[in-house]
């Protein structure tokens, strides 16, 4: 067995020494090659990658590709039975990519394996996997009904509800900051749709693999910490790379009426996120963001060009 680690960074210096220190510190029987692809940072990251890591393969591609794309690229140069991607604000712990690689060989077919992700004081932080979006989940949305009652498995469906990622679970997405999959399938299904830049293309790439059968699985015993938020500018630049991913999935997936109410639930849940801001003008930080989203409507709504 063996697995290419792929890491995409883009101004990771703050947290990039920490995980790969803790890929080698934790690394079993199972064969491993990192690869680093370094979306253009302009900070001290490549430096430290070279300095204090000269065992990675890194990849500089002279600009900054975007996650699905920048994956694409680094897993097109490994030839490893199975790809695992790794975020740079995660930490392995407790030999993680062993037991995530040995579950896969235990348990093949689901296509995409992921595992359960930690705060630093060792909650459970959830975003490891999510569930399906429906039209369901954007009406909950539209309504607010996902907010009032969040973690609910009936009105904040996508959360999966208050499950720990504690158990074996066939679950709807794998997300992409630990995903592990054989890179036969990944060459099978051509990997990210590189339309998204970054946000929606793990929820793509699940719904593309369940349309084979297969059904990605969380494997609980590979356990790491990830410090969630780090990768895009500012909260309003998150906020609308992640529902120009959504409307999207809705653009690429879904058609008739269904497309057209996914996307009136989108622009109702972001009108009535907006209302506080708009009706005081303070609204604080993520109303404001919504106020944005709300501005550039057009712009979202048209999801990524087809290439």
């Amino acid at each position: 067995m063996d697995v290419s680690i792929i890491i995409i960074t883009y101004n990771s210096e703050k947290e990039i020494e920490d995980c790969l220190q803790s890929v080698y510190n934790q690394q079993g029987l199972v064969a491993q090659q990192v690869v680093v692809l370094d979306n253009l940072s302009r900070d001290l990251t490549v430096k430290i990658v070279k300095e204090k890591f000269p065992q990675v393969k890194l990849i500089e591609p002279g600009e900054n590709l975007g996650f699905a794309k920048g994956v694409n690229r680094a897993i097109e140069s490994v030839s490893t039975k199975y790809v695992l991607l790794l975020n740079p604000d995660t930490r392995i712990i407790e030999r993680a990519i062993d037991k995530i690689v040995e579950f896969a060989e235990e348990n093949p077919g689901h296509g995409l394996y992921g595992g359960r992700t930690l705060q630093p004081d060792m909650s459970l932080e959830p975003s490891s996997c999510w569930g399906l979006p429906s039209l369901w989940s954007h009406f909950t949305f539209a309504t607010g009904l996902s907010t009032l009652f969040k973690r609910s498995r009936v009105f904040d469906p996508e959360s999966l509800g208050k499950w720990q990622r504690d158990t074996v679970r066939e679950v709807g997405i794998i997300t992409g900051c630990f995903l592990l999959s054989t890179k036969e399938h990944w060459d099978s299904i051509k990997g990210f749709d590189e339309r998204y830049f970054m946000y929606g293309e793990d929820a793509d790439l699940a719904m593309r693999t369940r349309a084979l059968g297969m059904r990605p699985i969380i494997c609980p015993d590979a356990q790491l910490i990830h410090e969630v938020g780090k990768s895009s500018k500012t909260p309003t630049h998150k906020m609308m790379l992640l529902y120009k991913g959504k409307a999207c999935l809705a653009l690429t997936h879904w058609s008739g009426l269904k497309q057209k109410l996914a996307l009136f639930f989108l622009l109702a849940g972001v009108t009535l996120r907006a209302i506080p801001s708009l009706l005081s003008g303070n609204g604080g930080e993520e109303a404001e963001g919504y106020v944005a989203l709300l501005k550039k409507r057009r712009e979202w709504l048209a999801g990524y060009p087809n290439s």
